[in-house]
Order: structure tokens, then C-alpha cells, then sequence
């Protein structure tokens, strides 16, 4: 099935085997965040940021954006994945002295040569970090105002939900509309609806990252139907840091009942075990979903997706056309 994805950071579809090639390529010492079995290992959501950040650190040229993205890209084109919407943050390469310029053409070189050896077509979304406290934030922002980049299409806020308020990084998300950027948000994942709702206020996003709280409040449940935004979900992430125990629990499809847009995504899939692939199979199995149900993020995805709108005629003929010969 030709799959998408609109949530997905970049440093976190690392590969533990890639982790520890970038590792000794710059004589970084990782070991310590690794399992018996070889995998990343971390219990709570505080450990899972700290390990993220870990192996983030390994990450210092542009090569090194090259490479990671190309890896998981091609990765997914062999599960059909055809539309990516991948987060980047420029505080990370900050972190290691790389100019926001040269690590943008690290990411961007990988997603030309993905798009031309498989078709899928890559898109970024530049994202602040929320811990990091709203001067951080615009400081990426002022990036995007800087830097213009063809593939650079949205702006973003992840991180620690519990840290600072949406309505701190007002200014911010206004500087990336300057931009031209459009605008997603993490929120009601490890906080409750009314970090949804103070999301939706001060914000203004078009698609909220994970929203899995948003049915313990059904105004805003009518809010956000009402008002055409999207869910971008991770179902393997969620059950990964325990907000919900497995597929079959996760509200995904109650989503669907009440009539609400939703995607599937990966978050991180590296550090949850998971892939695009299995995150379909997981939900369609799950939920006893059809063909055309599971088709139906795809659309979804696409018609949320922040591509310029030939970008977004082209895939979505490409998906109708596999559905009347498939379905």
C-alpha cells in the first residue's frame, strides 16, 4: 500500500547501528544508552528525551544529516512509503557548531537523491524545542526568516509538554508565518486536553501532534472536528511511553468515529520498535480496519500535508489510481 507520514523528528529514526557508526566516526562515546539486546534503552519519558539528545550528539556534518535521513528514508520507500514530512530542529546542530545552512544541505541533498532513486518525496518541518524555553525557539524561527528553503514548509513545537505555556512561543510561530511556513504542534500527549485546548488558542495550528487527550473533552473534540485540524498520530509511540497499553486501546479509531481527520506516523520509530509499515498493520489488524479505511490516512496525510499543491495533486493521483486497481 503506498503509505505517508507527517510526524516524524529526524534524529529520532536513527538506528541504533547508525547511532554507533556516527559514534566512532567522531569518536563519541555511546554505549551507555544502549540495552543488552543492542537497542536504546530508557523507561521513563524524561530518560527517553535525555537518550534522544544523546544520540543526537553524534550527529555533527552535513554528511551526517545526509546519511541518517537517506537510511531511514530508503528504509521506508521499501514499505511504500511515498510523502514524508520530517521534523528538524536547527538547535541540535547548534549544539555541535553547524550552521544552519550546511545542516539543511546535508538533509536536503538526501531527500533529492530518496526522491530520485525511489519516488518518495520528502518535505521538512522546522521545529523548536519546547524545554529549551521560547528565546530558543525564536531563534530557529529567525532561521526560516534567514534561510528560506524550498524544502523547509512548516514550523513545529515539540518536546516537554509539561514545560512552559503555548502562549509563550506566540512570537515565534508569528516570525515562521512570516516565513511562509505553516503551522503543527505537539500537544495533548503526555499533557491533558486543556494543553490542547491552550494550544489551539495561542497557536493557532492547522495539525496537532498526537492529540490522543482530546476525547476526555468533547467540546474540544467539536472544536477541532469543526475546525478542520488534523491529527498527526503515533500509535506505537503513545503505548511506548505508556499513555496507552497497546493498539487495540489506543483511541485511533474512536478518532474515526467522531468523524475526526487522523494520520499515522512514527514519531521516533527507532526508539519505539517500530516502522511506518508496522504502524498501519499494528492499527488495521487492531481495529479490524478495511483497505480503504487504512487507505484513508494516506488521503488524509496527503491532504494535510504541507506540500506545494502539484506536489499534493501528483501523490494523491498516484494513491486514487492504486485504490481502483487494488480495492
Amino acid at each position: 500500500m503506498p503509505l505517508a507520514e507527517l510526524h516524524c523528528h529526524i534524529e529520532g529514526t536513527i538506528a541504533p547501528d547508525m547511532a554507533r557508526k556516527l559514534a566512532k566516526r567522531h569518536k563519541v562515546k555511546i554505549s551507555h544508552i544502549f540495552g543488552p539486546d543492542g537497542n536504546y534503552q530508557w523507561s521513563t519519558f524524561p530518560e527517553f528525551l535525555k537518550t534522544y539528545d544523546t544520540v543526537s550528539s553524534v550527529v555533527c556534518t552535513p554528511e551526517d544529516y545526509y546519511d541518517i535521513a537517506f537510511d531511514y528514508l530508503t528504509r521506508a520507500a521499501k514499505e511504500g512509503l511515498i510523502y514524508s514530512e520530517m521534523f528538524v530542529s536547527s538547535e541540535h546542530p547548534e549544539d555541535v557548531g553547524l550552521s544552519f545552512d550546511a545542516f539543511l544541505d546535508g538533509v536536503s541533498a538526501a531527500l533529492d537523491d530518496v526522491e530520485a532513486k525511489t519516488g518518495l518525496v520528502g518535505r521538512l518541518i522546522l521545529t523548536a524545542i519546547r524545554h529549551r524555553g521560547p528565546e530558543r525557539a525564536e531563534r530557529t524561527a529567525r532561521n526560516a526568516q534567514l534561510h528560506p528553503h524550498e524544502k523547509v514548509v512548516g514550523f513545529g513545537l515539540a518536546g516537554d509538554e509539561n514545560q512552559f505555556e503555548p502562549k509563550d512561543f506566540v512570537r515565534a510561530y508569528e516570525m515562521a508565518s512570516d516565513a511562509g511556513l505553516r503551522r503543527t504542534a505537539h500537544a495533548g500527549e503526555v499533557a491533558g486536553p486543556e494543553s490542547i485546548r491552550a494550544t489551539l488558542d495561542a497557536l493557532h495550528p492547522e495539525r496537532l501532534g498526537h492529540g490522543v487527550r482530546l476525547l476526555e473533552d468533547a467540546d474540544l473534540v467539536s472544536r477541532v472536528k469543526d475546525g478542520g485540524v488534523t491529527l498527526e498520530l503515533c500509535p506505537g509511540s503513545n503505548i511506548a511511553i505508556g499513555i496507552f497499553d497497546s493498539y487495540e486501546t489506543h483511541p485511533v479509531k474512536a478518532f474515526l468515529d467522531q468523524g475526526i481527520k487522523v494520520t499515522l506516523s512514527t514519531d521516533d520509530p527507532p526508539f519505539f520498535h517500530t516502522t511506518i509499515g508496522q504502524e498501519y498493520a499494528a492499527v488495521e489488524v487492531a481495529h479490524g480496519l478495511s483497505r480503504r479505511d487504512m487507505m484513508q490516512f494516506t488521503l488524509n496525510s496527503i491532504d494535510a500535508a504541507f506540500c506545494d499543491e502539484k506536489t499534493r495533486k501528483r501523490l494523491r493521483a498516484l494513491v486514487e489510481t492504486w485504490i481502483r486497481k487494488n480495492i
